[in-house]
């Protein structure tokens, strides 16, 4: 009988298929039992160091590799997170999704990036495909639909500066501090006329508490307070022109709280750009603190989150999640002023 072209092209890939090593042949060449294979495969049970070399001797000698789906059907689980922010070029989530991967990596676990750019449509959107991949929890830093939508998924769930419901984890700076040590310092260095940038308050995050120690703190002190918000998924051309309207309709502006360090750098060039220089005409504190920032920005007056931290804390939270076991529901990390030259 003759085959037409596609029934040849599925015979081929059958033939292909069957002739890939499997368990049993990994077994046979490591001189072990298939079962021994298959729990050294999914981590399960006391194996010996010995042992588990051999098997993976053996699978590298004869080009084994796992089958995930398989294994997933197996166990229940591909070992496999998803994770999504709000934008991934900003230095606080780059360092905060390094910090996660590597740490997923570290335990067995491989991550699924989703960038939402802070379209509720987006992370709705990223939410289905999550279900679809079969992920064994989400860890979330980026909120702009209801944490309702994330229940939905019954899975194993950690957020960001974010409150997920009932049964997920929180990780997160002490948003409030920062927003207390940047502003106190930039009272304690005379400034009475604070702008405080901050991004879309629609949004449910801890991090709003940053300009709410803004607004206590200059209340204290007798100021009345100047708030603006700067949507930061914005390109930095729109951001700094927004930040340059600003500052051409208040001229008595002797401080800015940026809000975060991508903001305080842009806040620096438009300054800049108006013959403005910090600290002399406006001083200027940022918040985070991420790596990328300060080496290129190592004069920068910020407050100072434990991003590294923030990342492990989320990437084990969810790990014990997916193994049924209680982590601490909401850790809230301590925060830093770090002196630099712009205030």
């Amino acid at each position: 009988m003759l085959m037409g072209e596609g029934a040849m092209a599925r015979e081929g890939a059958r033939s292909k298929d069957s002739a890939k090593p499997g368990i049993k042949e990994v077994a046979a060449v490591a001189g072990v039992s298939p079962t021994t294979v298959s729990r050294v495969l999914n981590n399960r049970g006391y194996i010996s160091q010995e042992t588990r070399d051999k098997v993976h001797a053996a699978m590298e000698r004869i080009n084994y590799t796992p089958n995930d789906i398989a294994r997933a059907m197996l166990n229940g689980r591909l070992n496999l997170i998803g994770m999504i922010v709000p934008f991934v070029s900003s230095p606080f989530h780059a360092q905060v999704v390094q910090a996660v991967e590597r740490t997923l990596a570290e335990n067995g676990f491989k991550m699924l990036l989703c960038n939402s750019a802070n379209r509720p449509d987006l992370e709705r959107s990223y939410i289905d495909m999550l279900r679809r991949n079969m992920v064994d929890g989400v860890i979330v830093n980026s909120l702009n639909i209801g944490a309702e939508a994330y229940a939905e998924m019954g899975l194993s769930l950690v957020g960001i500066d974010c409150d997920l419901g009932e049964g997920s984890v929180q990780i997160a700076s002490d948003s409030y501090g920062i927003g207390e040590l940047a502003t106190r310092r930039l009272i304690d260095d005379g400034c009475r006329r604070i702008l405080c940038l901050r991004s879309n308050s629609r949004m449910r995050m801890p991090a709003n508490k940053r300009t709410d120690a803004y607004l206590d703190v200059a209340e204290q002190a007798g100021l009345s307070a100047l708030v603006r918000e700067v949507e930061f998924v914005k390109p930095d051309d729109e951001k700094g022109a927004v930040v340059a309207k600003i500052l051409d309709e208040n001229p008595d502006i002797d401080g800015i709280f940026a809000g975060d360090d991508t903001m305080a750098a842009i806040c620096l060039n438009v300054m800049k750009q108006r013959g403005l220089s910090a600290p002399d005409d406006i001083k200027v504190v940022g918040a985070d603190g991420a790596r990328r920032t300060m080496t290129f920005m190592p004069d920068l007056t910020t407050v100072r989150q434990d991003i590294d931290r923030i990342g492990e804390l989320a990437a084990q939270s969810i790990i014990a999640l997916v193994n049924g076991e209680k982590p601490e529901s909401n850790t809230k990390l301590p925060v830093e002023l770090i002196e630099g030259k712009t205030a």
